[in-house]
């Protein structure tokens, strides 16, 4: 007898969990959700995306780097005027590191048109960059005469080939990825807002209302008075 109240407080602390449970589910705002739809749809009218803003920078920044290099090239080699004249209107394959400046800008305009102008989402622009730089310093390093030249036969090759493959790794990594996650984000959004919208809009206390807890011995009392009556009666 002693433990029957006990049980009815666990019946009815289980109830209010489970009330409190659905008033978790009803309670979804959706003008939280539409705000958190119109930040997704701000980051789309933007036309391309933070990180993808990031490869940009760095394609632009392959360029700039290597331009810099040829022009230190240039004037540790005798002076711009006479280099200049030497490497670009008197081109020599096996001599000349004006092609892989040539590489550079045919790298950075590929590349910015794919990614930034048509914002594609494939990597077959940043692969064909990487397959062509590659190729063409690998062959320049074979049958070229740049290591007699100093150091700038080393670095500038390098840097090239090094710069190209880091674009490959990020685009592959990070850009396609972290945009792929931000569409799913969105359309997770959209279900849950057009879910909330099927809802109620939120259920009242007196739906979740439950009878007061009866005492023990009132039941029992009850029966001893029905049972006593045709007694009386009698």
């Amino acid at each position: 007898m002693n433990h029957l109240p006990e049980d009815m407080e666990n019946v009815l602390t289980g109830s209010q969990s489970s009330h409190a449970s659905v008033r978790s589910v009803h309670s979804i705002n959706p003008t939280q959700l539409m705000a958190r739809i119109e930040s997704y749809e701000g980051r789309e009218k933007k036309g391309i995306s933070d990180v993808r803003r990031t490869f940009c920078l760095f394609v632009t920044f392959d360029l700039l780097f290597v331009t810099l290099l040829w022009i230190i090239e240039l004037n540790v080699n005798g002076g711009i005027e006479n280099t200049l004249e030497r490497e670009v209107v008197q081109y020599d394959y096996y001599s000349s590191y004006f092609d892989i400046f040539l590489l550079a800008v045919f790298r950075f305009k590929v590349l910015i048109l794919a990614y930034a102008v048509c914002r594609l989402r494939h990597w077959w622009a940043v692969a064909l960059t990487t397959a062509v730089t590659s190729a063409f310093l690998l062959a320049k390093v074979i049958l070229s005469k740049l290591f007699s030249q100093g150091a700038f036969g080393y670095v500038l090759p390098i840097i090239s080939f090094i710069l190209a493959w880091i674009e490959t790794w990020f685009l592959d990594f990070k850009v396609l990825p972290q945009e792929a996650e931000e569409e799913n984000r969105l359309l997770i959004v959209q279900d849950a807002s057009e879910s909330a919208a099927l809802l109620p809009g939120g259920l009242s206390d007196g739906q979740f209302y439950s009878p007061p807890e009866s005492e023990a011995g009132s039941e029992e009392a009850e029966e001893k008075q029905d049972s006593e009556k045709p007694l009386l009666e009698l």
